[in-house]
């Protein structure tokens, strides 16, 4: 049997197995609650596995494998280093608040804080991030295939999103929790032979090491310019700090059985991710100097598996980078699903029924990942779409998010205003400094908007305190992530 048929039959058996799990997961999925927030009874262990499941995707294990392969580690400041980052921060300073507050999306924080415009505003820039999340995880759903396979990249997609569409469709929360683990399963086995058969292979690291130029291990830039050191702190802020009002991070939050095991899974989530996300890093550094000069740095990881693993084994790493692909993409499609569900759907029906919203939630799955199909056959390139999803949120959304939940006197005016004035200087930077970030510029903008406006407001707009899903005041003591 050819290599190509044992990989095929493979992805069969392994898509196969996810719609069983979702099938399964169906039967724990009878509310909203249980759809969105697995009925918040997630324990810490696999609370711990899908929080690194769903930040371990495509991006690191193509995206990121292929930046470390042209520019070794700082190729890769946004993810994983960037991403291990945010996990960190959540713990400590966003976990045991916002589970305590038991509300299910950031569209809920934002509203209750700063109103409905602030509420619309993080809706618009969470669905636009997750549908180039779903759409950067199809294409590499999509350049796995194709390499490995020899199947259309534009065929690809198709069939992945389909499987993915399903299993979350079905199972909600708890289909992404457990397919997650298995899919966690098999990531780490994958990615650890594929390690320790190419270095191996190379003869150890004795023989990689002098072969790499000397900036590989780099971490600040390489010239002491304005240009240089923008675009080095935007890489460590468009995951590290704007991920922390991910909504598919928010539903980890929400998800947890307790504060306790939010803040505690968002440790072990951290560094579980940096560490596997480390090992598709040394594989492209590696890469870089088994297989130099390849067309397509993005498929280093799949052509070491080619060149180096036995056909069945090969299936098996199939099965790995698809597990990351796709407990990415379906925690993204759940995010966007929700957020429909609980915060469009009320603008156009007032106070919707539970069943309603349900029903709106599942069919917002094939919605939303029909237009992320649409992006990635435009835009084939997995690191950039990843990156590219956060502009809005790091230019206008993340300081009044943060704002909001750290300082007391954050109130609606100066919220609105940062937010515009984000906006603004995004699109002027864009125009007449094309060679900065201008994203990070409008974050710039927005703090320090924020900081002027909001004192001057306090008297015609005073701040709202923070309130549970019950409309309760929160308990503000003991809320940092403190083991």
């Amino acid at each position: 049997m050819s290599t190509e048929n044992i990989i095929f039959i493979g992805v069969i058996a392994y898509m196969a197995v996810m719609i069983l799990v979702g099938l399964y997961a169906a039967k724990k999925s009878h509310s909203v609650a249980d759809f969105m927030v697995a009925g918040r009874g997630l324990p810490v262990w696999l609370c711990s596995v899908t929080v690194i499941a769903t930040w371990f995707g495509g991006a690191i294990m193509l995206g990121g494998a292929g930046s470390a392969y042209d520019d070794g580690m700082m190729g890769v400041i946004e993810d994983p280093w960037g991403g291990a980052l945010a996990l960190f921060l959540i713990g400590l300073f966003f976990a045991r608040l916002f589970r305590r507050m038991r509300i299910i999306t950031v569209a809920d924080f934002m509203e209750q804080r700063f109103g409905r415009m602030a509420g619309i505003a993080i809706t618009v820039t969470t669905l636009f991030a997750n549908v180039m999340w779903v759409a950067s995880m199809l294409v590499a759903f999509g350049t796995i295939f194709e390499t490995l396979t020899n199947i259309p990249m534009e065929t690809s997609i198709l069939v992945g999103a389909v499987v993915i569409f399903l299993y979350t469709a079905v199972g909600g929360m708890w289909a992404v929790a457990l397919t997650d683990f298995v899919q966690f399963m098999i990531i780490m086995a994958g990615l650890v032979i594929l390690f320790v058969v190419v270095l191996v292979d190379a003869g150890g690291w004795g023989q990689i090491g002098p072969q790499l130029p000397d900036y590989t291990f780099r971490m600040i830039p390489f010239d002491n310019t304005a240009d240089q050191w923008l675009n080095y702190l935007r890489a460590w802020t468009i995951i590290g700090i704007v991920d922390i009002s991910a909504q598919t991070l928010f539903q980890r939050i929400a998800s947890a059985k307790d504060e306790r095991v939010a803040q505690r899974s968002f440790y072990i989530g951290g560094l579980g991710y940096l560490t596997f996300g480390m090992i598709a890093v040394f594989l492209g550094i590696i890469g870089s100097v088994m297989m130099p000069g390849l067309a397509n740095s993005e498929a280093i990881i799949p052509e070491l598996a080619m060149a180096h693993l036995h056909p069945i084994a090969i299936a098996i790493f199939v099965g790995a980078v698809l597990a990351a692909i796709m407990s990415t993409a379906d925690s993204a499609l759940l995010a966007s699903a929700s957020v429909i569900a609980k915060n469009v759907l009320p603008l156009v029906k007032r106070d919707p029924s539970p069943r309603l919203s349900l029903l709106v939630a599942r069919i917002a799955i094939p919605a939303c990942g029909s237009i992320s199909i649409l992006v990635a056959l435009e835009i084939q390139i997995v690191f950039d779409l990843m990156v590219d999803a956060n502009i809005l949120g790091l230019a206008a959304i993340i300081v009044p998010f943060v704002l909001g939940v750290w300082w007391s006197k954050a109130n609606r005016t100066g919220a609105l205003v940062s937010m515009a004035m984000g906006i603004s200087a995004w699109l002027a930077t864009l125009w007449l400094r094309p060679e900065w970030p201008a994203d990070f510029m409008g974050l710039g903008a927005s703090l320090v908007t924020m900081l002027v406006v909001t004192p001057l407001t306090q008297k015609i707009d005073p701040p709202r305190p923070l309130r549970d899903s019950d409309g309760n005041p929160v308990e503000m003591k003991d809320r940092l992530g403190v083991l």
